[in-house]
């Protein structure tokens, strides 16, 4: 693993900072981008512990935003050598963590914010709504990367066509019934802690 220390966190506010101004649709849509600065630019993190932490995240009830800090934390815990390694791993998690999570809320907020005041007072103009059509588009794909990406890492190439089975299935049950998404959460930790998924 590449090392991590104090002076790496600029550049990790930078990296945050500039996927949120390009998180439309949510931070979760530059999920790819944040594996390839993460994992493969700077190893800071493995595919199993990118995954792990968006995993974690997203069970956990709160905003969706929140994979951000378990990823900072992540990447400052596993760069001071882990929680047994004194006050250092600690330290560096909890920067890290802060730093990720002012980049990638500060300056999306502060653009949706002016945006929004805009694009209110201007709704009626034709740009305004093309823009606004526009996006939906995008997002999807965004999405549809970011899922692509989680299912890639997944790792276990023998299992792939049971998990887009499951995928498919779980998409559409969600789309056309009013299953809460949290059984199939449930499920889904129910089928990983048994061992078949």
């Amino acid at each position: 693993m590449n090392g991590f220390g104090y002076g790496n966190l600029l550049d990790l506010l930078g990296c945050f900072v500039t996927l949120s101004l390009l998180s439309v649709g949510g931070a979760i849509t530059t999920v790819p981008e944040m594996h390839r600065y993460l994992v493969a630019q700077n190893p800071w993190l493995t595919d199993s512990q990118f995954s792990a932490s968006i995993a974690l995240a997203q069970a956990a009830p709160g905003p969706n935003v929140l994979f951000v800090a378990v990823l900072g934390w992540n990447v400052g815990m596993a760069s001071g050598g882990g929680p047994a390694n004194g006050p250092l791993p600690w330290a560096l998690a909890s920067a890290a963590m802060a730093v990720s999570m002012v980049g990638i809320i500060i300056p999306s907020t502060t653009l949706t914010f002016f945006a929004a005041r805009w694009g209110q007072r201007n709704r009626e103009r034709a740009e305004v709504r093309a823009f606004k059509q526009s996006m939906a588009p995008v997002v999807i794909a965004l999405l549809v990367a970011t899922g692509w990406l989680l299912t890639a890492s997944h790792g276990n190439l023998q299992q792939a066509p049971l998990l887009w089975m499951l995928t498919i299935a779980s998409a559409l049950l969600v789309w056309k019934t009013r299953i809460h998404l949290l059984w199939l959460i449930g499920a889904g930790a129910l089928m990983g802690a048994l061992g078949l998924v």
